[in-house]
């Protein structure tokens, strides 16, 4: 049983309750529900002792009622009790080592105190003593001169005397001192970041639970929910005590081969396909355009279908080149410049829309990528055919009946990758594209909603044997990027790679991983009938709105792969739509903002108005992100999109109960109703636009 619970049975109806303070209590409960879950640990409230805050080893931590009537202190005391109990019990209660505890909690709440609200950080700045002067010093905690944090022991009456700070424990702190919502915002870039004051990152959301927000944002990025969330967070738990135990480099190498393997036996892949983790999407596509090269002396083309809707770093990745200003590992580069150790390439665009912005047909795709191909054929380069199932906006191109035409190629030097980066795939999808030789690139974050940036690809068994037997290494400049551990460790093109590990990337795979195996685990029956019971009820309800203009309204088969039984492919999934206003589409400027409002709660406009109205603005509505689109081929406006998720299925396979299982899709169906309701309501005042 699980006690670290602050308020169910420890607080009675006091001034904590007077209305100024509910809504921080209400904040502060949110968060606490972030805070590691322990076995056994009891919280208890002193009143004799108002002031007091004490740890009793792998007992309790009493806390008193002064601390508890400022919700925010108590959240922040808490955090590091409960950090410092976790350690403790990873060490097995060894007293002479809880030097260790003390700085491995102290670290924790540091960062968890940088990630609190602007306006609860406020609420501590004037408070000042011992502890909290140490928890908002930004200063490097020095673990050369221990003296400065005695004080600590203060708090658990454990003198260790002459503490020493083992050498051992340092990258155990450096990588899992961490709170679990910073370690999924940690190894990608910084769009991972949050703001202060609505704790949301570029993509509107969370490295922590968001349950107050409506969520079909599967197909740009996804609150990571409570259930991986917990998941993940026991994992670090676990990680803790094993790298303590076995030493950090053989607990963390075994946990990136269990990662793997778990992937593996989700999709019923064969032992000899390797797996190779990347911060990101566009991580991967720098992974291909090295692996390329070392397999290759040929000169090289990549031919990019959908290159309008790929990550916009995918070109220069693809190029050799730095896509951003800094690397997954925090090193400083240039946006543009080559990376060490890449030769020239040619890169051939086809983008899935012509000049005038409309979607072309797939019989041109077609033969637009077989040109492309055949030409550089006959100057006998070798070629990487990058193919796209699905993109952003649901679509897939080449055909199946145009990739088997390229056998008649002569001399024919290719390898064609899968961009796969949706997941919008049942398993014998992926198994079907490996058995043919192809690479297929995932990621965690899209379908199966795991935190954003959690890339991967997939390696057939033929090209890893390709890659084991080349005597070539990775460019140099890849040391900025990757660890030598998320490769695999049995090719030498690595080893030259950094040491040291993407814990935010194995994090993030952990969330999605728990995704994946709770949504197999709905019967594949309730699975199909639940896509599409969900999905015909947003296109309808899209099209049934008379302020919104579906992409898809044109009619064009988008997807041109056939399968004889049904899966996720054979249906549509992700639903863009243009937002109209007097029978215009807005401009992007404007899509945007309703975009940011929309996720917002924006109930302080509608003061006045009925309390239905002023709930519906109050309603968090999160769905994909806008997308630049032409409308009516030369107005830009943007779509956004309302998207199917794997939540959608597992969250509603419930007690394997199926009555529950629809009823619970209904609930969900009800939301979408909600989220066109706002949108109508936001353009019903036109002033929130300006």
């Amino acid at each position: 049983m699980t006690n670290n619970i602050l308020i169910e049975n420890q607080y009675k109806r006091s001034a904590l309750f007077e209305k100024e303070n509910v809504n921080d209590l209400v904040r502060v409960l949110k968060r606490f529900n972030t805070v590691p879950k322990m076995n056994n640990i009891n919280i208890i409230t002193s009143k004799s002792e108002p002031n007091l805050f004490k740890i009793v080893p792998n007992k309790s931590i009493v806390i008193g009622t002064s601390i508890l009537d400022k919700p925010v202190l108590a959240l922040t005391y808490l955090r590091y009790g409960i950090e410092w109990q976790l350690w403790y019990k990873a060490l097995d209660n060894v007293k002479d080592d809880t030097v260790l505890c003390d700085i491995a909690a102290l670290e924790v709440t540091r960062i968890f105190y940088k990630l609190l609200l602007k306006e609860d950080k406020e609420k501590l700045e004037t408070l000042e003593g011992f502890f909290m002067d140490l928890i908002k010093n930004e200063e490097a905690l020095n673990t050369e001169s221990l003296i400065k944090y005695e004080g600590l022991q203060a708090f658990h009456g454990l003198n260790t005397g002459h503490a020493v700070f083992k050498e051992s424990w340092r990258p155990i702190i450096e990588n899992l001192a961490k709170p679990t919502e910073d370690l999924l915002m940690s190894g990608g870039d910084l769009r991972l970041n949050i703001d202060e004051i609505h704790l949301l990152n570029k993509y509107g959301c969370r490295p922590f639970p968001r349950p107050d927000a409506f969520t079909f944002a599967s197909s740009t990025a996804t609150s990571v929910s409570n259930f991986a969330f917990d998941k993940t967070d026991k994992v670090r738990k676990i990680l803790i005590k094993d790298s303590l135990k076995i030493g950090f480099k053989a607990a963390t190498m075994a946990f990136s081969e269990l990662l793997k393997n778990n992937l593996r036996n989700i999709f019923k892949l064969n032992e000899e396909c390797q797996i190779i983790f990347s911060p990101s999407g566009t991580d991967s596509s720098l992974q291909i355009a090295a692996i390329t090269q070392i397999i290759s002396d040929k000169d090289i083309t990549h031919v990019l279908v959908a290159s309008d809707e790929t990550g916009s770093g995918v070109p220069s990745a693809l190029k050799g080149c730095h896509f951003e200003n800094t690397t997954a590992l925090n090193f400083p580069v240039t946006k543009g410049d080559k990376i060490d150790g890449f030769r020239d390439v040619d890169l051939i665009k086809v983008p899935f829309r012509d000049e005038n912005g409309d979607l072309k047909p797939s019989s041109q795709l077609d033969t637009e990528v077989l040109t492309a191909v055949s030409k550089a054929n006959a100057l006998k380069r070798h070629i990487v055919l990058h193919v796209m199932d699905q993109s952003k906006l649901g679509y897939q191109s080449p055909s199946e009946k145009m990739l088997q035409n390229l056998e008649a190629l002569e001399n024919l030097s290719i390898q064609i990758i899968v961009d796969a980066s949706q997941l919008r795939l049942d398993p014998i999808d992926i198994q079907n594209y490996l058995n043919k030789g192809y690479i297929v690139t995932i990621t965690g974050s899209k379908y199966f909603t795991g935190p954003p940036y959690s890339g991967a690809l997939i390696l057939p068994k033929q090209v890893s044997k390709l890659i084991d037997s080349v005597k070539s290494t990775l460019p140099v400049g890849l040391t900025n990027y990757y660890n030598h551990s998320d490769w695999s460790t049995s090719w030498c093109c690595s080893n030259e790679l950094s040491e040291g590990f993407n814990y935010g990337s194995y994090m993030r795979w952990n969330a999605a991983i728990s995704e994946m195996d709770r949504y197999y685990r709905t019967p594949i029956l309730y699975r199909n009938m639940g896509m599409e019971m969900f999905c015909n009820f947003v296109d309808d309800s899209i099209k049934e709105a008379s302020f919104l203009e579906p992409l898809y309204r044109d009619g064009i088969e988008e997807n041109t792969y056939n399968n004889g039984e049904f899966g996720i492919r054979n249906i549509r999934t992700i639903f863009p739509f243009f937002i109209l206003k007097n029978k215009k589409a807005l401009s992007l400027e404007n899509v945007k903002k309703l975009y940011i409002l929309l996720n917002s709660d924006i109930s302080d406009q509608f003061e006045d108005s009925p309390l239905e109205i002023i709930r519906l603005a109050a309603q968090k509505c999160h769905i994909g992100q806008a997308v630049n689109v032409k409308y009516t081929n030369d107005f830009q406006s943007a779509v956004l999109r309302i998207s199917l998720g794997a939540r959608v299925i597992s969250e509603s396979w419930v007690n394997r109960d199926v009555s529950i299982f629809f009823r619970n899709i209904e609930v969900q169906m009800n939301q979408i109703t909600v989220i066109i309701k706002k949108i109508e309501l936001i353009l019903s005042h036109p002033e929130l636009l300006r």
